[in-house]
């Protein structure tokens, strides 16, 4: 079981080395009802840019806070950005109470494709995407400053690879790989590969009912709570 702790500390050490990246700003919307399930979507780019702010973990943990034990549905379009971000926002996922299901509606890229990793069950449209690679960033400094950058980014890709691998069933070292290569997963090879649950939408595919749904998130919720006390 990955230590989230150390995640934490890694996503803290690399924030501090480098800087936000200039990409396009994501926006973060809840829809909640009186009662039922709650609507979170993330679209477009997680963390800050050099001139707006995206969806940052800090807003992230913020609205999390205001939604119930309900049932969280996580909808993401986005090609990534801070994967120091992502991984508090994953935390954050594993650590509400309530059940969460997570739906790639578009592209979950980079970041945004271990976000989606945070679901109960993972679920992606037909035309939609993954994509994972290894982490980058721009990094300014002396000889030593640049080795100790490179070994960060080792450790931040081997957590990751982990957080697949945690999901998938299958060994860390396949997602080391297939992130080495910077890999693309259609609705059906990211099934495949462990990084999804089904296909939504598929109508070659017999539909699972909702109640099975909610009974296997249940059970993931319960087995997640009894794995944290070791």
């Amino acid at each position: 079981m990955r230590d989230l702790g150390k995640l934490v500390a890694l996503a803290e050490r690399a924030a501090a080395m480098v800087g936000p990246q200039n990409e396009q700003p994501g926006t973060l919307t809840v829809s909640a009802a009186a009662s039922g399930r709650t609507t979170v979507r993330v679209y477009g780019y997680i963390g800050s840019t050099w001139l707006d702010e995206g969806v940052t973990a800090a807003s992230f943990a913020k609205e999390l806070e205001r939604i119930g034990k309900d049932g969280i549905d996580l909808h993401i379009n986005s090609g990534g950005g801070s994967a120091f971000d992502a991984i508090a926002m994953h935390a954050a996922l594993l650590n509400h109470p309530s059940d969460v299901v997570s739906y790639v509606d578009g592209i979950a890229a980079s970041a945004a494709s271990f976000l989606a990793q945070a679901g109960d069950e993972r679920v992606i449209e037909k035309p939609a995407r993954f994509m994972i690679h290894n982490a980058a960033s721009g990094i300014w400094g002396n000889k030593a400053e640049l080795r100790e950058a490179a070994d960060l980014l080792e450790e931040i890709d081997a957590s990751i690879a982990e957080m697949y691998a945690d999901r998938a069933g299958k060994p860390a070292a396949a997602f080391a790989a297939a992130m080495d290569a910077e890999t693309w997963y259609g609705s059906a090879e990211a099934v495949k590969a462990g990084l999804a649950d089904r296909v939504a939408n598929d109508k070659t595919a017999a539909p699972e009912d909702r109640r099975t749904q909610l009974i296997r998130a249940r059970a993931r919720v319960a087995l997640r709570g009894a794995s944290a006390h070791h």
